[in-house]
């Protein structure tokens, strides 16, 4: 059961993203072939209108195929014949409309539990934060400049940033104070670490709150991808770290028969509907990139075609995304294969 949740939700983030395509296709008088949820050979599909919708045998992707995406049409509703920024508007709405899944789904999370506030529910003895005077019930306002909202941005910035100093802002009883803190290394868990502890419990906050920490939940998830490509970027983790479908299929499913077992049916699905806040806002940026055959890599060409004023060659552009196609798919399979190695 837990694995077929997992797949509910995992399908239905592909098809939002999937749906933004469509549905700014169909606003620009763009004719769509073929809508799909799925890759590979059609299990079932209906023609309606000029399109086509149809569920494939693997449960992982999606498409929108456009007329005249990929290729030369003469169809006057093919992708190519509109305006530059119409088909700008078109590729771009894929990651929108997952941040925009992300957002929704934080605003349920917010408003169920609520949020963790950065407020120190301890401060370990002998580490950089009880020396600098910090203490329990302290509430932090900034890192290096860059606004608190949740205690876990806390150890997001420690995790990201391991053995760097930071100006730490804190709050105490309506007055503001600094503090310039230098990470101390655990011995026990071998990492560098400042030493403040934080209140594991959800705290539900106002209506103006709730609404504005859904947007901070999607910084943060923002951020968090984005720090973690600088690592694997800069080679502080490897492919071998890297997690596919089957990977995070596997993970939701963990997590649902965990939480299912803590606390019911209920906190199981809510954290459900946290881990998909950070797969749909993964998601989005992961196409983003300016990766040829991603969303981003069909941006950049627009972008250059828009600043020319002169369309790039649909042959030169065409075979540019299919090496990068040819590049993902096997960066899909050896990550494919060490989420299967990993399960068994």
């Amino acid at each position: 059961m837990n694995i077929i949740i997992a797949l509910i939700i995992f399908s239905i983030i592909i098809l939002f993203h999937e749906l933004g395509h469509f549905l700014l296709a169909k606003a620009n008088g763009i004719k769509v072939n073929e809508f799909s949820l799925g890759l590979g050979p059609t299990l079932f599909g209906v023609t309606k209108g000029e399109t086509k919708y149809s569920i494939k045998l693997l449960p992982f992707g999606g498409a929108c195929m456009m007329e005249g995406e990929d290729g030369e049409s003469q169809d006057e509703k093919s992708f190519n014949s509109k305006s530059v920024w119409a088909r700008i508007s078109v590729v771009a709405a894929g990651p929108v409309f997952n941040f925009i899944m992300a957002w929704v789904f934080a605003l349920i999370v917010m408003a169920s539990v609520g949020f963790d506030r950065p407020i120190l529910s301890s401060v370990r003895e002998g580490f950089p934060a009880a020396e600098a005077g910090l203490m329990e019930g302290d509430e932090i306002i900034s890192m290096n400049g860059s606004r608190t909202h949740f205690f876990r941005e806390i150890s997001q910035y420690s995790l990201f940033h391991p053995g760097k100093d930071v100006k730490i802002v804190y709050e105490r009883e309506g007055e503001r104070y600094e503090a310039m803190l230098s990470p101390k290394m655990d011995e026990e868990s071998g990492r560098q670490m400042l030493g403040m502890n934080g209140r594991a419990v959800r705290q539900k906050g106002t209506f103006f709150e709730t609404i504005t920490h859904s947007f901070f939940e999607i910084r943060y998830q923002i951020n968090t991808t984005i720090e973690s490509l600088k690592m694997l970027v800069t080679g502080r983790v490897g492919l071998n770290d890297l997690s596919g479908p089957v990977g995070i299929v596997k993970v939701m499913g963990d997590t649902y028969d965990s939480n299912e077992s803590a606390g019911g049916v209920g906190l199981a699905l809510m954290s459900m509907i946290n881990f998909s806040i950070f797969l749909s806002a993964n998601l989005g940026i992961m196409n983003l990139l300016p990766i040829p055959a991603l969303d981003g890599g069909r941006l950049v060409f627009l972008l250059i075609e828009a600043i020319r004023r002169k369309k790039i060659s649909p042959e030169k552009e065409g075979m540019v995304h299919f090496v990068g196609l040819v590049a993902l798919m096997a960066l899909m399979v050896f990550v494919m294969f060490n989420d299967i190695r990993n399960i068994f």
